[in-house]
């Protein structure tokens, strides 16, 4: 049994971590610099200084002489996790990532875990775990052990102070032209963003959310139509422009889609994220990115809730983690509670699973609705468990959970069966609303969440920081098709649309576009980011 001072193990916790867990941190501080320089020693040796005290400083204004060891027990399984996940796929640990982390379900942590990470876990939380087991933390005399954690705190504030005064300038001018460097300072950045999203969610459950658009009223083309109008919106997932077979990628990756007529494609298109559960709120909202504010939108009801006020059908069917609050109170199901024959395994359902009753719907139609169909699409990293085998066409593809045991080349074959897949679904999609063509006018509407990384530049996944996100994170597929019927009844113009589509666009457009092609009104409608607003003959 060894013997130790609380202030003696919080310094070899903090010691530990600074070596162990923050490669990637002093990898992004020193990326500008070169080690031949004798000022990038300095720097670095200031910046260790500073993370060591920082840490130090963190533990010691928490724990005692009786939570020492459990609360370091739980930073170090906690810090373990974190710098697997960062070192194996490029992540940085911010707010939006550690949300994204509390709201995953359990298929999805399922597909996260790895002999790879057991190992890890083994070496940087099993034997700290069993060494910190063999401590006996010493007992001390209240007063004596009060002015020893003031003493040890005041060296490390100083520390702390110095070594940030000795570095200042090229240190302020680090964290102020790339601020996302502080989210790789492991433990500390899980930590904060963690309390950041606590601290937000507990006020955001604490307010009701905010109505929008109170004035939401029918457009003057309800009064006129004489067939049940519907559309569909498919929201992607994962699903990058760089891949998608319509936008010129060197594999076809959407036949079906390519051989259908109408089918309108948009292949300079920007997601309002990197991570859906950013950007599926604000593909709903009426602000987007151009004014983007976490707050609002979160605090605020959605699209589908002003379009439900004005008398839209809304339906959401999920087969992913789910809506992320913009159905709330709405009507929605999700795939694996329908469970679809044949369809569903261990938790996950594939995509087609989307569709079941779609005809029974179509046949029921009445009035004006807008159906969500909410994708698993090409969630990773298990690429593999998205498609059916009869899609596994690019070949060798990666069949593993861990990415890094594939090369490159195996990894985007399997991406790139997912999209086929994603293409089959579209294709069947379109197909079963073009046979009630006589009975129904539809539209559809596929975009994408946001994109992903296939290990461009040593990233994978997504979920980057949005400022400093690769395109292939930012740039994502969307597509529109029309019934015959929709574009006299509705006034479109698709040789107009299909000019317009070759220009850029962006999640900020989806909200308007959808009011103007279910023509509903309200001053929340801001016409120059409907889509198709220029191309309507009448516009309303």
């Amino acid at each position: 049994m060894i013997t130790a001072t609380v202030e003696q193990v919080l310094l070899l916790a903090s010691l530990f971590w600074l070596l162990a867990a923050n490669r990637l941190f002093f990898s992004a501080a020193l990326r500008e610099r070169s080690l031949s320089d004798p000022s990038a020693w300095g720097f670095a040796a200031a910046l260790a200084l500073l993370l060591l005290a920082l840490h130090f400083l963190l533990l010691g204004l928490v724990v005692n002489r009786w939570t020492v060891k459990p609360v370091l027990a739980l930073l170090i399984v906690g810090t373990a996790f974190a710098s697997f996940y960062m070192q194996s796929f490029g992540v940085y640990l911010d707010p939006s990532m550690l949300r994204n982390v509390m709201k995953s379900d359990v298929a999805e942590a399922r597909e996260l875990l790895s002999w790879p990470l057991a190992l890890h876990l083994l070496l940087y939380a099993g034997l700290p775990l069993l060494l910190l087991s063999r401590l006996r933390i010493r007992a001390q005399p209240l007063l004596k052990s009060a002015l020893w954690r003031i003493g040890w705190m005041a060296l490390a504030a100083a520390v702390a102070v110095g070594a940030m005064l000795s570095v200042f300038q090229p240190f302020a001018s680090m964290m102020r032209n790339h601020k996302e460097v502080r989210y790789l300072m492991t433990p500390a950045n899980y930590l904060w963003s963690l309390a950041a999203v606590g601290a937000a969610e507990a006020k955001g459950a604490a307010a009701p959310r905010q109505p929008l658009g109170l004035d939401a009223q029918p457009g003057p083309s309800w009064a006129t139509q004489t067939k049940p109008r519907l559309v569909v919106l498919v929201v992607g997932e994962t699903a990058r422009a760089a891949n998608w077979g319509l936008n010129g990628y060197a594999r076809q990756t959407t036949p079906e889609l390519a051989a259908l007529p109408g089918v309108i494609n948009f292949p300079k298109v920007t997601s309002c994220g990197t991570n859906t559960e950013t950007s599926l709120p604000c593909m709903f909202a009426p602000i987007g990115r151009r004014d983007y504010d976490e707050a609002r939108i979160r605090g605020s009801e959605s699209l589908l809730h002003l379009l439900a006020r004005a008398g839209v059908g809304v339906h959401w069917r999920d087969n992913q983690s789910g809506c992320k609050g913009v159905c709330d109170g709405l009507p929605q199901d999700s795939v694996i509670e329908l469970n679809p024959p044949g369809l569903c395994a261990e938790g996950r359902c594939m995509d087609e699973g989307l569709l079941l009753g779609l005809e029974q719907r179509l046949a029921e139609a009445k009035g004006t609705q807008l159906l969500v169909l909410h994708q698993l699409g090409n969630h990773g990293p298990s690429y593999f468990r998205r498609y059916p085998p009869a899609f596994a066409r690019f070949q060798p593809a990666c069949q593993s959970d861990e990415l890094r045991n594939c090369s490159r080349e195996e990894i985007v074959n399997a991406y790139d069966n997912a999209l086929l897949y994603t293409d089959h679904l579209l294709a069947r999609l379109i197909q079963r609303l073009q046979a009630k063509a006589a009975q129904v006018d539809t539209a559809l509407v596929y975009v994408s969440d946001h994109g992903e990384s296939l290990g461009e530049s040593n990233l994978f996944l997504h979920g980057m920081p949005y400022a400093i996100a690769p395109a292939v994170q930012t740039q994502v597929p969307m597509v529109m098709w029309f019934s015959p019927g929709w574009q006299p009844a509705r006034g479109l113009d698709a040789d107009c649309l299909r000019k317009r589509a070759a220009q850029p666009a962006a999640h900020d457009h989806l909200f308007h576009s959808l009011m103007g092609l279910l023509d509903v009104r309200s001053a929340a409608y801001a016409p120059d980011y409907d889509l198709t607003r220029s191309c309507l003959r009448q516009p309303s």
